[in-house]
């Protein structure tokens, strides 16, 4: 598991950011990594607000897993259902993809109210 994004800025920044698109009445989702094994891009604690428009502001990963957390998250605005997603290359397939190693990263993803 990684350490924890204990950053207070980058965490305000995307907080407050979400908090102003919800004041201006767009609606808004906020991806929160949970857990991670192995290699990750971003720690525990990170997160992504995404609005209606797929607008986002902060990151949970990066590259294909970022786009997947915002396609889950235009779905959570729509039903209001928070999802829990998984993540994850073996040790095996990140060197057929050119990575060192593999990993597993969690990402809850819910609607701001």
């Amino acid at each position: 598991m990684s350490t924890p994004n204990t950053n207070p800025s980058d965490i305000d920044d995307v907080l407050e950011t979400a908090a102003r698109w919800r004041g201006a009445g767009r609606k808004v989702a906020m991806a929160t990594v949970i857990a991670t094994w192995g290699s990750s891009p971003r720690p525990v604690g990170s997160q992504l607000a995404v609005d209606q428009d797929g607008t986002m502001a902060g990151s949970v990963s990066g590259g294909c897993i970022e786009g997947a957390v915002v396609h889950e998250a235009k779905k959570v605005m729509e039903d209001g259902e928070p999802r829990l997603l998984s993540f994850g290359v073996s040790d095996e397939m990140a060197w057929d993809v050119g990575l060192a190693c593999g990993g597993t990263v969690q990402v809850y993803v819910e609607a701001v109210e």
